[in-house]
């Protein structure tokens, strides 16, 4: 598949922090991309710079093979929505919409129509007046129906309750099968979000620690339970992300996969295996500083 952004040494800096730290990306077309990691990993700025809202201080992001900034022909091919959107003062939904159609060129009303009575939204109330949900609504009908060519969704559901989600989630898939688009998708729900999104990127401290498939990505760790002893034999200079231990039993989650000669000592051993969530993964590699001086002395970055 061709690549419709591309990033070359990213690097965002607010005074002594460090927003993004030499993020290169390529993400390709017509896929669903999740965008993971703690509060604060960089998430957002990234999203912004992509969409010209903020600007780099340093590398190169190219969008559809040219820079979006002050760039129509790249921006009315984007849509964002983002976590607290803002709207002007005393407009409705009505009037968001209606915005919206003028905006982006493949704008699907009767889409947009559907949305509106699958969320139950009001339309003329003043946006101000709306709950959180009803909010977060406007915004994910404008995403959806904008089919523009890249839609980015930054925490799009605040406010949801679960069958709104489920909604959310249903319609995109259908949606982006009938309309293929590239989808960049924030969130915190990992596991709600796991089946629907077909690439992982893992942002943690401004850097880029995991870009792969979801199925590479599950597949990437596993937890081993059993004999404190015959546990720490097994994961002996292997990557190991997290570590537990009561008694005489220990859990550990190591990165790679097992050989058969692991397979025929776990199974000597009466050791168990459990697959890892992707929440797990993320969360149990993205832990702070702070708790790793804290964790198992095997613990290490997933980067090399």
């Amino acid at each position: 598949m061709a690549s419709v952004i591309d990033t070359r040494d990213l690097t965002k800096k607010y005074k002594q922090s460090t927003a993004l730290d030499n993020v290169n990306l390529s993400i390709e077309e017509d896929s669903i991309y999740g965008l993971l990691g703690r509060n604060g990993a960089g998430k957002t700025t990234l999203m912004s710079i992509l969409t010209a809202q903020n600007f780099a201080t340093s590398g190169d992001v190219e969008i559809f093979g040219e820079h979006p900034y002050e760039n129509s022909r790249v921006l009315n091919r984007m849509c964002f929505v983002r976590e607290s959107q803002k709207y002007p003062e005393d407009s409705n939904a009505q009037h968001a919409l209606a915005s919206a159609r003028l905006f982006f060129p493949r704008w699907d009303q009767p889409l947009a129509e559907d949305l509106i009575d699958d969320f139950r939204l009001p339309l003329k109330t003043p946006i101000k007046k709306l709950s959180r949900g009803q909010q977060s609504a406007i915004g994910v009908i404008i995403g959806l129906a904008s089919r523009a060519e890249i839609t980015f969704f930054d925490e799009p559901y605040l406010g949801f309750d679960a069958v709104a989600r489920q909604t959310f989630y249903d319609r995109l898939i259908s949606d982006c099968a009938e309309c293929p688009r590239t989808i960049i998708l924030s969130s915190h729900l990992i596991d709600e979000v796991a089946d629907l999104i077909e690439n992982v990127i893992v942002i943690d401290r401004g850097r880029i620690i995991m870009d792969e498939s979801t199925d590479e990505a599950r597949n990437r760790a596993v937890n081993i339970v059993g004999d404190a002893e015959q546990v720490q034999r097994l994961v002996a200079g292997r990557e190991v992300v997290h570590r537990e231990t009561l008694g005489r039993v220990t859990s550990a989650t190591v990165l790679g996969r097992l050989s058969e000669t692991d397979r025929a000592f776990i199974a000597e051993a009466d050791l168990d295996l459990t697959p890892v969530s992707l929440q797990q993964l993320i969360v149990r590699t993205t832990q702070g500083a702070d708790e790793s001086q804290h964790a198992d002395t095997d613990i290490r970055s997933l980067q090399s």
